[in-house]
């Protein structure tokens, strides 16, 4: 008997079970040059498919040397240009040229080089995939057990599991051996073998010492040198399946879900628990009636048969979004959105009316919001995300309702600084929590601190009669504080005083400051009020916006002067010049902040020694 095996059943491990099961006793097994060279090319780019095709191969030599079979290597080693055009089968055309010279049985488990090879009149012995194959020795399942939620394999270590639950889980060892090499190898192989010949199973990378395999319900990433510093292979399972109703979440919540032109990001830290929320989703809008499909890279979510899972075509997501608007599901789940191309793709495909849920890492809630700000124009972004859910430890630990509005934003006075904004508020009670406007050329996502009615308002009360005690010690007269946030507070006191309180270059209020752990914006009283002043007076000063403040440039020659600043014919503030001729101006302050405004406003900033 002569067999021609191809690449594909090389790699999955079947002829050496085939002549193990005595169905090739003393046959003749014949390699073609061109199955070698593919597999060679594999292993050299780290690719374990390519690694694994070799052991098989070294096992048949094994066997021949045993007396077993018969191996010989055959054909013409292909050209490079025949190796660029193995994608459109010059490959497995010359593999079927040498069973048909050779009088031998075709053996492979591809169906199109079995049907291919049918119609060319080749006696063809094709291998279906295998639903379940029998355990020839350490498989990554045996590290499993109920509570076990992820496996890690390294050479020269003890094997570990992660035992518990998100947000309970510990660290533990095994067993006490250390792991070699060949043991390590050995799995390996066992995983790729059964990856290929399980229906339930695919690879889904394989290049450079990268290898990610979906098996059955395990995610088993293989990792090798260049890729790593040391072989290893990590396997991970989910340790339950979640129900909807085991998050507890309110009826506004799943009603905003079961609404269909809705666009969603689950956002949390590695191991959170987003995909299990996730896959939870997934099953509650399908037991709505609603067609659910997801997209990922790889597959990675634990969902039932009812549901489709799409990765990327031809290493592309766009193409993936183009196939599912022909498909039209009402929502479809995204795993993972984390670069550009990603929130492009989610983007498109929400703005078409998809409902879209979106699962991406972020240590904060608005941090998954960031994300996408600058990768969509922001006016777009609340008709592309309008609810955002972080999860902490496996649990909903906020809910962002995003919505858009015209206003001034929040800390600016000024009518004429009306913009659109995006509002971020918690979902539960409505309070705004952020806002996000353009501010020049850049793009502001802003803490809201106060709201009205605040329960705060009477604290600051008190801390303003408690600050006034203690400004008074350094000035004399009349003090008037008043309490702008929590952290900040302007302080009016006669403007015979100024210099007085601020000290020398400044260090004596910013002592005051750090003491009381507040940022003072000092004001004359009755500041803010036109004063009269020449043209003669007036000089005008070179503005410079840094990252926390702002340089007003005066000159070297007026160091340690006290000067009034005006925007156009308006009174700001009197203050000192430092030692390097500039007056550093915090954005925070209600000067810095009228500053920044009037500034972008084009108002003429100048000042009166």
């Amino acid at each position: 008997m002569k067999i021609v095996p191809d690449t594909s059943v090389i790699i999955d491990g079947r002829v050496t079970d085939r002549i193990e099961e005595g169905l090739y006793e003393e046959a003749h097994i014949i390699i073609p040059e061109a199955v070698l060279l593919e597999l060679e090319g594999q292993a050299n780019r780290g690719q374990e498919t390519g690694l694994s095709g070799i052991e098989e191969i070294q096992k048949l030599r094994e066997y021949h040397e045993e007396g077993k079979i018969k191996l010989s290597f055959a054909g013409e080693r292909p050209t490079v240009e025949e190796m660029e055009a193995s994608s459109s089968g010059e490959i497995d055309s010359m593999i079927r040229s040498m069973a048909l010279e050779e009088d031998a049985t075709l053996l492979t488990s591809d169906i199109v080089q079995s049907e291919v090879g049918r119609a060319k009149g080749l006696d063809v012995d094709y291998l279906e995939p295998e639903s379940r194959e029998e355990k020839k020795g350490k498989s990554i399942r045996d590290y499993f057990d109920e509570n076990v939620m992820s496996v890690h394999l390294r050479k020269g270590d003890k094997p570990k599991a992660k035992v518990g639950t998100p947000g309970n889980v510990s660290i533990r060892i095994i067993e006490e051996r250390v792991l070699d090499e060949k043991e390590l190898n050995e799995i390996a192989h066992d995983i790729i073998e059964s990856a290929k010949r399980s229906s339930e199973g695919f690879i889904e990378v394989d290049k450079g010492g990268a290898t990610v395999v979906q098996l059955e319900d395990i995610r088993i990433v293989i990792a090798r040198p260049p890729f790593s510093d040391g072989f290893e292979i990590t396997a991970v399972k989910p340790v339950a399946k979640v129900e909807l109703d085991d998050y507890r979440l309110s009826d506004e919540l799943k009603e905003r879900l079961a609404e269909r032109q809705r666009g969603v990001l689950l956002s949390g830290s590695p191991g959170a628990g987003k995909s299990t929320l996730a896959q939870a989703i997934a099953v509650y809008l399908k037991d709505l009636d609603y067609t659910v499909k997801t997209m990922e890279d790889p597959r990675d979510l634990q969902v039932g048969d009812e549901i489709t899972q799409y990765t990327s075509l031809a290493g592309k997501m766009e193409d993936t979004g183009d196939i599912l608007l022909l498909v039209r599901p009402d929502y479809t789940i995204y795993d993972e959105v984390r670069k550009t191309p990603d929130f492009k793709v989610f983007a498109d495909m929400r703005l078409a009316g998809v409902g879209m849920i979106g699962v991406t890492h972020a240590s904060r809630a608005i941090d998954a919001l960031q994300r996408l700000i600058g990768r969509v124009e922001l006016g777009m972004v609340p008709q592309v995300v309008d609810t955002v859910i972080y999860v902490e430890d496996g649990q909903i630990n906020k809910v962002y309702d995003v919505s858009y509005t015209v206003k001034v934003p929040a800390g600016m006075m000024e009518e004429d600084l009306a913009r659109p904004v995006i509002e971020v508020k918690d979902f539960e009670t409505g309070i705004v929590e952020f806002e996000v406007y353009s501010y020049g050329e850049q793009v502001v996502v802003m803490p809201v601190e106060e709201t009205e009615g605040s329960l705060e308002k009477p604290v600051w009360n008190m801390a303003e009669r408690e600050i006034e005690r203690e400004l008074s010690r350094h000035v004399r007269g009349r003090v008037e504080v008043e309490v702008d946030s929590s952290d900040r507070i302007t302080v009016y006191v006669p403007e015979s005083e100024i210099a007085s309180l601020l000290g020398k270059n400044g260090r004596n209020i910013s002592r005051i400051e750090e003491g009381l752990g507040m940022s003072i914006d000092v004001q004359p009283l009755g500041g803010g009020k036109i004063r009269e002043r020449t043209e003669s007076e007036m000089m005008d000063v070179d503005i410079f916006i840094e990252k926390e403040k702002i340089v007003i440039d005066v000159g070297v020659e007026y160091a340690k002067k006290s000067v009034d600043i005006y925007s156009d014919d308006e009174y700001l503030s009197t203050l000192t010049v430092g030692e390097d001729g500039t007056i550093k101006v915090r954005k925070g302050t209600r000067v810095g902040r009228r500053l920044l405004e009037d500034t972008n406003r084009g108002k003429r900033v100048s000042i009166v020694i």
